[in-house]
């Protein structure tokens, strides 16, 4: 070879070398998500417990219509009906562990261990993926009852013990735990009575046949709206948003009568930590998202932003705090 051809050959292989360097430094630079765990190619279902139309389904069926273009394949809300999430729930905890099942449970989850016995355990068959929202419950009573605040409903029932009432969605169901925390901390011997749902439970209200009945806000806002129903207090720890007006029951001077009613996402726990992550940065980033916000807002409820720890602590604490109050209100596993 001629020097002028070694000098040629010289000048190539630096530029080889030079360009797999910088090929080497731009992978390397890359962003960690493209990085991060692929999905299979099928559909990601979110599995609801709850009817269509109901607020923690519809917080469901906002979140898929989020979700596919950063997951990169369609969402599906699938609804899974009857023991009051227990079914979907258990069909989650038995799924493929790959991401791509996903339960829409709410707090109810640290409920089911003491009203029947489930096939799953809350804390060791689940994965915390991420915390959607809380939904306010309201205390709520028939205008014609005369009620205008918490202190008068309270003194009703100490005047006549045992002779008032309030109905729920269920026995276990978030209606019905906010009337037994509310119960306790307000010191009323009040009868309850469950009904199959929030709707029933709040035209027994309106017809004056109940008393009085704690109800999800989203459910609550239209008949206060059309003055069938009048709002006492929020059975929450900080005022609503949408009630702004309205005080908490521990404003109203019940300490400790406060109940969280949250949505969140759970997966199998045999589920990879990195697809747990990658599912929580989404699912965090999409809640974010002022159209998603907005939609939420107008349910009543409130974005609930959470670290997984955060969400898996939440659910240990309630578990242990629901065991005291369903123990003191005799609720029992059917």
């Amino acid at each position: 070879m001629t020097r002028a051809g070694q000098t040629v050959y010289r000048i190539a292989r630096l530029a080889a070398l030079a360009a797999c360097a910088l090929a080497a430094a731009a992978h390397a630079q890359a962003p960690a998500a493209s990085a991060g765990p692929a999905f299979h190619w099928k559909p990601i279902h979110l599995v609801s417990g709850a009817t269509p139309g109901s607020a923690s389904d519809t917080m469901a069926r906002i979140l898929a219509e989020r979700l596919p273009p950063s997951l990169g394949q369609p969402v599906i809300v699938e609804n899974r009906l009857g023991a009051g999430g227990v079914i979907a729930a258990n069909y989650v905890a038995k799924a493929d562990p790959d991401g791509h099942t996903i339960s829409v449970y709410t707090s109810a989850l640290t409920v089911v261990p003491y009203t029947s016995s489930p096939p799953f355990d809350p804390v060791q068959d689940f994965a915390p993926v991420a915390t959607l929202a809380t939904i306010p419950n309201v205390l709520v009573v028939a205008p014609a009852r005369g009620y205008k605040t918490v202190a008068a409903l309270v003194a009703a029932a100490k005047a006549r013990p045992g002779q008032l009432n309030f109905s729920s969605a269920g026995v276990g169901s978030s209606t019905h735990m906010a009337g037994e925390k509310f119960r306790f901390a307000a010191g009323i011997d009040t009868v309850h009575v469950p009904y199959k749902g929030a709707p029933e439970a709040l035209t027994e209200v309106m017809t004056g046949r109940v008393d009085y009945t704690f109800a999800p806000i989203v459910a609550v806002l239209p008949h206060l709206r059309d003055g069938k129903l009048q709002a006492l207090a929020v059975g929450t720890a900080q005022r609503a948003a949408a009630l702004p007006d309205i005080p908490t029951t521990v404003e109203a001077g019940y300490p400790g009568s406060d109940y969280n009613f949250w949505v969140g996402l759970l997966v199998a726990s045999r589920t990879p930590r990195t697809t747990v992550d990658r599912l929580h940065q989404e699912v965090a980033k999409a809640m974010q998202a002022p159209e998603v916000r907005e939609r939420v807002a107008k349910l009543g409820a409130e974005i609930l932003a959470m670290s997984q720890s955060e969400f898996g602590a939440m659910i240990r604490q309630e578990l242990a705090d629901n065991a005291k109050l369903a123990h003191a209100a005799g609720i029992k596993p059917n």
